[in-house]
């Protein structure tokens, strides 16, 4: 469909619920000195728009949607020039035609949360897709602080960490359906993974020392060296991921990734009542666990999960539980799952009601509850790590074991959004210009 003139197409929410419109709306321009524009080569659809999509995020005015996206950019504002000093760095190096990843909140790059790694949490941040910030399944987006939110992907090539990988070369023929992936849910699936495994209850495991050794060394102790280490019995981790869809698929990737890295034996059950989100994980566990002589991997609906986990533990339950879902059922499960002086750790976004279980119930077993947005920026180096290495799953699309099923036209946009929240598709990538 040919444009006029400073106008594009984009997919927009209207509220209350379920209506999605494909429109020809103004092509955004420079606002602010900080702002580049990018023209969108693929825009991805997430669990996360579903919340937007059924009406339970609180969205009252139209929006363009999406959060995921990966672009060309095609205007600066003036802040971006090569004597740019005092700022992050892509200031004074991004140009016109660089190819950027972004992730799904603005970010300065220079607050505390920001420096500290926090980066979900700027004093900046909005989310892509919301009437504040339009979204990127759109022709064109408009992206605030740019300059701290977008990723270079020429300058994400010399950085020391992928040097060392001896990648280099790799990143700039990744296509742009697998960069797509770490604007959001691979960082999503590895800031689980990494929360819980470095969770102080979960390090007796990792460590082979009892709490609160096995973190001792965090303030300088080393009278752990005369602690005896744990039977090897006591050091197995059983792990629930709760929600299967692509988020849930990217965390027991990471999960399984980081424990065969360090050696560990572990038992992991990865639940969701849909069957064919099961099938997809049974089949890629089947190919990265060739050859890995240590844990394993089984797929369960919720009722079959608590049987499993039950057998395993003799009704000890789970270290850590990965709530990846964003829904109080999922919540509830996950208590039910985890063991006292377990760990939940929860990156499902969730809507505006009450947790489903008392603090006094948190306190009585002794349960540490993780909740919250990842910090995309922070999580890159590592997200990207792995994304170079499991090109054989976050490479394709519409393959057994692909993550992405497909990539479609804006032409099918209501109806991939209504197949999408009845769970007939997995991840779906759109094409602004197809």
């Amino acid at each position: 469909m040919m444009q006029p003139p400073n106008r594009q197409l984009a997919i927009c929410f209207y509220p209350p619920a379920y209506d999605i419109r494909v429109e020809s709306i103004p092509i955004p321009s420079i606002e602010h000195p900080d702002d580049a524009i990018i023209k969108v080569k693929l825009a991805g659809l997430c669990g996360s728009d579903l919340h937007v999509y059924r009406g339970t995020e609180g969205v009252s005015e139209p929006c363009v949607c999406g959060h995921e996206f990966v672009g060309e950019v095609v205007a600066l504002g003036s802040n971006f020039h090569p004597n740019a000093s005092g700022r992050p760095s892509l200031y004074s190096t991004l140009h016109v035609g660089d190819k950027v990843i972004s992730p799904f909140t603005v970010s300065c790059g220079e607050c505390h949360f920001c420096h500290v790694g926090s980066t979900c949490r700027c004093v900046e941040s909005r989310l892509f897709g919301t009437p504040h910030t339009p979204g990127g399944q759109a022709q064109y987006v408009r992206v605030p602080k740019a300059g701290g939110t977008v990723y270079n992907l020429q300058e994400v090539s010399a950085t020391r960490e992928i040097q060392k990988l001896d990648m280099k070369e790799t990143i700039p023929n990744l296509a742009d359906s697998s960069l797509l992936l770490l604007c959001d849910i691979l960082p999503a699936g590895v800031f689980a993974a990494f929360q819980a495994l470095n969770h102080p209850k979960i390090l007796p495991m990792v460590t082979s020392l009892p709490f609160p050794h096995s973190s001792i060394r965090t303030f300088g102790d080393n009278a752990h060296s005369t602690i005896p280490s744990l039977r090897p019995e006591a050091t197995d981790l059983t792990i629930a991921i709760i929600g299967l869809g692509p988020v849930g698929v990217c965390t027991c990737i990471a999960v399984l990734d980081f424990l065969y890295t360090r050696g560990s034996d572990f038992k992991i059950i990865a639940i969701d009542p849909n069957e064919s989100r099961r099938k997809k994980v049974a089949a890629i566990y089947s190919k990265i666990s060739c050859d890995q002589p240590r844990g394993f991997l089984e797929v369960a609906d919720i009722n079959e999960s608590k049987h499993v986990v039950s057998k395993w533990t003799n009704d000890t339950n789970c270290n850590a539980v990965l709530e990846v879902v964003g829904n109080n059922s999922a919540l509830l499960l996950a208590y039910d799952l985890v063991r006292p002086f377990g760990c939940i750790t929860s990156v499902g976004a969730h809507a505006n009601s009450s947790l489903p279980f008392t603090g006094q119930e948190l306190f009585d077993k002794n349960v540490s509850l993780d909740f919250g947005r990842c910090p995309v920026r922070a999580m890159f180096p590592m997200a990207l790590d792995i994304l170079l290495r499991r090109q054989d799953i976050f490479g394709e699309v519409g393959g057994e074991v692909s993550l992405i099923d497909k990539i479609v036209g804006f032409d099918v946009a209501k109806k991939t959004y209504e197949e999408f929240d009845k769970g007939k598709c997995g991840k779906v990538l759109f094409d602004p210009w197809r």
